[in-house]
């Protein structure tokens, strides 16, 4: 034993922490060792001499020293030194962390798991380390028993929720589909005493596995894991649906959406709970005689609301509504009524966007006045456009002609890729963001993606999205560029803060101006063009269907939205009319009930269902483009018209048959015929369809006409000259900012 001073020993100590902390770890176990020796009763000294020697990759002799101190002490003693050295090591592993010291963090922490293999709070850290030094894996995570501890009852509330909060954001974030991360996510919820702040993390990924990574029975898991403890939650209840729909499990999306309407009380709840449940009937395809009543009943939801609502709504409120309108096309051709619906739902969506985000509105108004005083008239014109659907799909095959024309010296471009994640893995959205001058990889965070437009001082903002994306509607009611357009995505939203709605002379008339909040802005010939469309080797064959090499064969290529009962009459009145004809069914989403509407239309009406054919669906745009060609006549869908669907057909020169409705969605096809120089198929009434298609279907030197006008227009029509569609959007752009100015 060593004779010392107490203010010898406490230059001791202080000389070795010193040494710790500089490195000079062999001077460190002297002065330990000198402690120990002056004060062999303080097992402090024990735990850092360990820790010195450690550092030192002595581990041996680290746990031989922690293991002789402890030795004699009895189970309480034994319990108390413990919590010490874990007190000491973890100090030790916060520096390390702190300094970005990860592989020495990991040792000393499976030090501290060795000796308290229980400390969830230490296994916690190591699955966050593991992460960060690229060594996870799910057999590790399943080796630490986290997720057994957590069920204990011992250490509930013995973590701290931040902590925990982190580590599933992390596992969320490498390994979301993982049955391992499921599990850690329901005893986070089940551990957690702040269960909304979880719950809140786990349904905002679960959109993204369900959207994003096409996953979306994943996301069933976890929203139903969110319901078992938050189990009347509309929210959660109403992605549950969203999350069944996309996974073509329909029953269990009606049954979802039923749940949420029996529960909903408040009037937008039960807005929205409509569309909910018009949604999932109209994706399962079938459901007519218990969709009208219910579009009936949210008439009268949404005249109730717009009638009553004074005070502003919550976010998430408004994200709901905006969206709730969503089938009305699909269901209803009457430009007065959807269109007054639209409008006034949007009103009271802007009111209370700009009522809780008056900040931010303020500070965007107050900004385009500032520059507007100091604008460089020489600089070339910002145009941002913002869309999650700048990739594979039918707004970026479309858009990217224009993408593809546009003049980069008079406009600067910008692409906002909101709900996009990097690296970026779809072709076309590459494609997409080597076309703008700068792009934009934004996650869902609407003001986060509005101050960023309002930022890069965009003069035009373009929203490709309209009502498809609630996300993006706030955007636009925030108004974060002076002149802000909607074009191609859907209908116009209503939104007042959107200034102009792009169409043509065909697609909206002269008498539509006065049901929109927007400016119809009207290009000369058409509101879309585009060069053309790869086309690939088709799949299909008369001979693999079972069909003569001489009949005719119908086509029709839709989702089940627009399975509308009026045009699949109309529709099997033709198949009917037509002797030796087929008909191919394209586009289903749930094989079972879509087959069982139309072959139950097809009893009632005595057509003989062994002429239906129902196709799935093919992975490559290019090779459903090229299986188009086996049809003799496509077979339009109404009241709301297909519209890639329909190009791909023209474009591929095949005669087609379309009705022409009121509003927006009833006239696409119109519109693209005539700017195609076709006015064959076109007709006003259910009457006048069932007669083209007959007359189409029984005269093959009319479709050859057709087909032949169709090649030729390839060189001349407008709907096939995107260069020139280009620089019309071009010239009302700027005609759009000299009216701003």
């Amino acid at each position: 034993m060593i004779e010392a001073t107490p203010s010898e020993v406490v230059g001791w100590r202080q000389q070795a922490e010193q040494c710790l902390l500089a490195g000079n770890y062999t001077q460190a176990v002297d002065l330990y060792q000198r402690l120990i020796e002056a004060e062999p009763e303080t097992k402090m000294h024990c735990w850092y001499l360990g820790l010195a020697l450690l550092l030192q990759e002595q581990e041996a002799e680290a746990q031989t020293v922690w293991m002789l101190a402890m030795v004699e002490g009895d189970t309480s003693q034994v319990q108390q030194w413990t919590a010490e050295l874990v007190s000491v090591l973890s100090a030790e592993v916060e520096r390390r962390e702190g300094a970005g010291d990860y592989s020495m963090a990991w040792a000393i922490r499976q030090h501290i798991r060795e000796i308290a293999p229980g400390n969830l709070t230490n296994l916690l850290h190591l699955v966050q380390l593991s992460i960060e030094l690229g060594t996870f894996s799910v057999e590790n995570l399943a080796d630490l028993g986290v997720i057994p501890l957590m069920h204990g009852t011992a250490t509930r509330d013995a973590v701290d929720s931040e902590l925990l909060l982190q580590t599933l954001k992390r596992l969320l974030a490498i390994a979301p589909l993982e049955p391992i991360t499921l599990d850690f996510a329901t005893a986070c919820l089940k551990h957690s005493s702040q269960v909304l702040e979880f719950v809140l993390v786990l349904m905002h990924r679960a959109i993204e596995i369900a959207n994003n990574m096409g996953q979306p029975l994943v996301a069933v898991d976890y929203a139903k894991r969110c319901l078992e403890v938050l189990p009347n939650n509309l929210s959660i209840l109403g992605h549950l649906s969203h999350f069944y729909q996309n996974a073509n499990r329909h029953a269990e999306g009606i049954e979802a959406a039923r749940q949420y309407c029996t529960i909903a009380r408040a009037l937008p709840d039960q807005v929205f709970g409509a569309f909910v449940m018009l949604r999932s009937l109209l994706r399962a395809g079938g459901y007519w005689d218990s969709i009208f009543p219910i579009f009936e009943h949210q008439d009268t939801l949404i005249e109730d609301l717009v009638n009553t609502q004074v005070e502003p709504l919550d976010q998430a409120t408004v994200f709901q509504l905006t969206t709730s309108t969503f089938c009305q096309p699909y269901i209803r051709d009457s430009l007065v009524k959807n269109r007054l619906n639209q409008n006034r739902l949007m009103r009271v969506c802007q009111f209370s966007v700009q009522t809780y985000s008056r900040e931010l509105v303020d500070r965007f108004q107050q900004g385009f006045a500032t520059r507007s005083a100091r604008r460089d008239r020489t600089r070339p014109l910002r145009i941002g456009y913002v869309s999650h659907c700048m990739r594979r799909h039918s707004v970026g095959w479309l858009s990217r002609w224009l993408f593809n024309y546009h003049d980069r010296e008079r406009f600067h471009l910008y692409g906002y890729f909101w709900n996009s994640q990097e690296p970026v893995t779809d072709s076309l959205q590459r494609w997409f963001m080597e076309r703008v001058h700068h792009s934009r990889i934004l996650g869902r965070d609407s003001q986060e993606i509005a101050s960023r437009i309002f930022e890069d001082e965009i003069d035009i903002l373009v929203d490709l999205d309209s009502i498809t994306a609630d996300i993006i509607c706030e955007v636009m009611m925030l108004k974060p560029a002076p002149v802000q357009v909607t074009w191609l995505g859907w209908d116009a939203s209503g939104i007042p803060a959107i200034d102009y709605y792009i169409a043509d002379p065909y697609v909206l008339p002269d008498y539509a101006e006065n049901h929109y909040s927007e400016k119809i802005w009207r290009l000369p010939q058409t509101y879309i063009a585009v060069d053309g469309f790869e086309v690939g080797v088709p799949t299909l064959r008369r001979e693999d269907l079972n069909i003569p090499g001489d009949a005719v064969i119908y086509w029709s290529g839709q989702s089940a939205y627009k399975r509308h009962p009026d045009t699949v009459r109309s529709q099997l009145q033709i198949i009917k009319a037509v002797p030796n004809s087929y008909f191919l069914i394209k586009g289903i989403n749930d094989e079972g009930s879509i087959q069982q509407y139309f072959l139950q239309m097809a009893a009632e009406m005595e057509v003989d269902v062994s002429r239906l054919r129902f196709l799935p669906d093919v992975a490559e745009e290019q090779t459903h483009r090229a299986n188009l060609g086996i049809a003799d006549v496509v077979l339009d869908t109404y009241p709301y018209n297909g519209a890639t669907t329909t190009l791909e057909t023209l474009w591929i020169g095949i005669p087609m048959v379309t009705r022409v409705g009121e509003h927006f969605s009833s006239r696409n096809s119109y519109t693209m015929m005539v700017n195609a120089g076709i006015t064959e198929g076109i007709a006003w009434t259910d009457e006048e369809y069932v007669e083209w298609g007959v007359r189409l279907g029984k005269d093959p030197q009319l479709r050859q006409q057709i087909a032949w006008k169709l090649w030729k227009s390839r060189a001349t029509a407008p709907l096939w000259n995107a260069k020139a569609f280009t620089r019309q959007m071009e010239n009302a752009y700027e005609k759009m900012w000299e009216m701003c100015h």
